[in-house]
């Protein structure tokens, strides 16, 4: 019953909204109708003064009457004839006819057919008989989604903030969803309640670093450190770990601690090909221009990145790079992005490999070259789509010109 009466109002005023100007437009017309008839009066009233007065003849006089009557006439509508001027007032009543019948077709449409269309619209390809869905009954039974489903342990949270279970349950959800300071706070309160354990203490750490831009901070560095103790076998907080001694400038430390991570991980591990990038940057010297995006994208995290992809530096590459000079050390670096550029070419499905090829021309000051590939990546990946935006977000950067690209 409450939807038919919001429907009744709603239809009563749609039809206000749609009426007021055929009304403001008749009250206007009837208004200036008004003020021209007493114009027309006070000229009868006018000429009936100069003809006492001697100033008009007689004759003058009914000829002056009889053309001040035919415009009132005009003005009422009236269909009355008297002598010459008679047409142009007869016209001039069937114009005042017409408009009112428009106004009046127009008002009974409005009114009348509108809401029935509406119904029967809505009878036809509406559920009338659908009940009501409170909050609290979504809630209840959420289904698959997730809003409701945070929304039905945030409420379990609000009465039982004790239960750690719930707080670890949500924790990594409040992360995919973007809520991150709810996620940090969520992964404090199960650590506090149920004690840390790897999962968590990789949780709150990867929430923190997240949250300052992929930088690894103090806080974040403790969490993992705490991760490793409980469990040495972890990949995660150790890529981490090795992340942060790469942005602290101790690149060499870096280098040993990715090539450590390599070394205990199966050749098919899908965090290989990025760990493999930053054993090349660390061992080249080529700094990765997007660290804050990449650390984002932790080892556990299979879509971080896809061991198939063209262009990963091998264990003889990286070998080799350490003992070359400089200028041979460039020249193999250009090399290896000229192969991943050739295979790109042959098979532009890769979006990994387009995002590591606009990087590496960009790090080897070559825009011409880095806003060629990226122009390319948007053909096979356009803009419009999530992998299009991430190469642009990516190129603005490292400071290509991405409109004239993306023209």
């Amino acid at each position: 019953m409450l939807f038919w009466i919001i429907s009744a109002l709603l239809t009563v005023i749609v039809a206000v909204v749609l009426l007021s100007p055929l009304l403001r437009a008749s009250a206007r017309a009837t208004r200036y109708d008004e003020g021209e008839a007493a114009v027309y009066r006070d000229q009868l009233r006018e000429l009936e003064r100069d003809k006492a007065g001697g100033l008009i003849s007689a004759e003058d006089a009914d000829y002056a009457r009889a053309e001040i009557g035919r415009r009132l006439l005009a003005i009422a509508g009236r269909e009355k004839t008297g002598g010459e001027g008679d047409e142009l007032a007869l016209e001039a009543a069937a114009g005042g006819r017409s408009k009112r019948r428009r106004y009046t077709f127009s008002q009974a449409f409005i009114l009348i057919c509108l809401p029935v269309i509406g119904l029967a619209g809505y009878l036809e390809i509406g559920s009338p008989g659908t009940p009501d869905a409170p909050l609290a009954a979504r809630i209840e039974n959420p289904g698959d989604d997730v809003d409701l489903l945070v929304a039905k342990v945030e409420q379990h949270l609000a009465g039982n903030p004790g239960d750690g279970n719930g707080w670890n349950v949500l924790a990594p959800v409040y992360f995919r969803i973007g809520r991150l300071d709810d996620a940090e706070l969520a992964y404090r309160n199960a650590i506090r309640i149920l004690g840390p354990d790897a999962e968590r203490m990789n949780g709150l750490g990867e929430t923190i670093v997240v949250r300052n831009d992929g930088i690894v901070t103090d806080d974040a560095q403790m969490a993992f450190q705490a991760a490793l103790k409980l469990e040495p076998n972890n990949p995660r907080a150790d890529f981490y770990l090795a992340l942060a001694l790469e942005q602290s400038g101790r690149r060499t430390e870096a280098l040993a601690a990715f090539q450590a991570i390599a070394a205990a991980s199966p050749p098919t591990a899908p965090w290989m090909a990025l760990v493999n990038q930053h054993i090349a940057a660390n061992s080249t010297g080529v700094p990765l221009a997007n660290a804050p995006a990449i650390a984002a994208a932790p080892p556990q995290a299979p879509a971080a990145a896809n061991p198939a992809a063209p262009g990963n530096p091998s264990a003889d590459d990286i070998a080799n790079a350490q003992a070359m000079s400089e200028a041979d050390r460039g020249e193999m670096i250009r090399g290896m992005v000229a192969s991943l550029d050739a295979r790109l070419k042959e098979d532009p499905n890769n979006f990994e490999g387009w995002m590591r090829l606009v990087r590496s021309y960009a790090m080897l000051k070559d825009q011409a070259r880095a806003e060629a590939a990226l122009k390319d990546g948007l053909k096979a990946f356009p803009a419009d789509g999530a992998e299009g935006q991430q190469l642009i977000a990516m190129a603005k950067e490292l400071g290509l010109d991405v409109e004239e690209v993306s023209q």
